[in-house]
């Protein structure tokens, strides 16, 4: 189960299990929610003569889940494709390559590999691959209902696919989504920080249970504790979901939020409150722990 707390004093230590919308997912739900959008790898033939007809192979996918970063991705890619490790990294990177990412993503692909089920087969390379996730979600981002969200919250198309991103990491259930959506755009309203754990993580390149004090100080523009605004870049790649809370958040006075147990994420406006919700995951965190 996910739980997080999120606590604004940075003196205090922090202790919150952090969600990336990973494959800790139950595995039935992230399928049908992958399976979604099924992306076809096209094999191109000359027009003067009909293709010859390929012989059945067995149908193989590769499912990228909402979430993942762009290494875990790439390590995908190689499983599938049964290519040494680092294949599909060093071919995103080669300029030969060229991603259509936009520009504002400065040739980074995180938040562009669109999370879906994509079929391979025998011809399916990894520049392929990471040419038809690109290309679908900048199609997919690119849609007037995403740029008029972004006119009226004050950010670029790129900018709301980084709280896409956020989004997706931090919330603990898709109902979760819209209302962490709407405490990332109060927060950055009144010009305070984040602080979310998840982009923490992000920094360190890890996934944990607890960020602590020594985390939070860490020099890196991902450290939404310590600097204002957005990271940089998505953490992650987002899926549908996820952007649709970024477009369309839910309405609310949140600042804070704490998941208590698995579907019980509280959130409130209130400090003292939110300190009190904080108490109560951690005396559920002390009962889980005794013998």
């Amino acid at each position: 189960m996910t739980y997080r707390t999120w606590q604004p004093d940075p003196r205090r230590r922090r202790t919150r299990l952090t969600r990336r919308g990973k494959v800790v997912l139950l595995l039935g739900g992230l399928l049908a929610a992958a399976a979604a959008v099924t992306v076809p790898l096209l094999l191109f033939t000359g027009r003067d003569a009909p293709a010859p007809r390929p012989v059945p192979e067995k149908q193989r996918t590769l499912l990228i889940p909402e979430g993942w970063r762009d290494g875990e991705v790439y390590a995908a890619v190689d499983r599938t494709l049964k290519l040494p490790p680092g294949t599909a990294r060093r071919t995103a990177q080669a300029p030969a390559t060229r991603l259509a990412l936009p520009a504002a993503a400065r040739g980074n692909p995180e938040g562009y590999l669109f999370p879906a089920t994509y079929p391979v087969d025998k011809a399916t390379t990894a520049e392929g691959l990471l040419r038809y996730m690109v290309d679908t979600a900048t199609r997919r981002f690119a849609g007037p209902r995403i740029a008029e969200a972004a006119r009226r919250h004050g950010l670029s198309v790129h900018e709301m696919v980084v709280v896409a991103s956020i989004v997706q990491a931090e919330a603990d259930t898709p109902e979760d989504m819209g209302k962490v959506a709407r405490v990332v755009y109060n927060r950055l309203a009144r010009d305070m920080p984040l602080q979310m754990d998840s982009t923490i993580n992000y920094a360190l390149g890890r996934d944990t249970v607890d960020t602590t004090h020594q985390d939070t100080r860490v020099d890196s523009p991902y450290n939404t504790y310590e600097r204002r605004g957005l990271p940089p870049s998505p953490i992650g790649n987002p899926g549908d979901q996820a952007m649709g809370a970024a477009v369309a958040p839910a309405d609310g006075d949140w600042l804070y939020f704490v998941t208590v147990r698995h579907g019980d994420t509280r959130f409130t406006g209130s400090y003292a409150e939110h300190q009190a919700n904080v108490a109560d995951f951690n005396e559920l965190r002390r009962a889980a722990a005794r013998p």
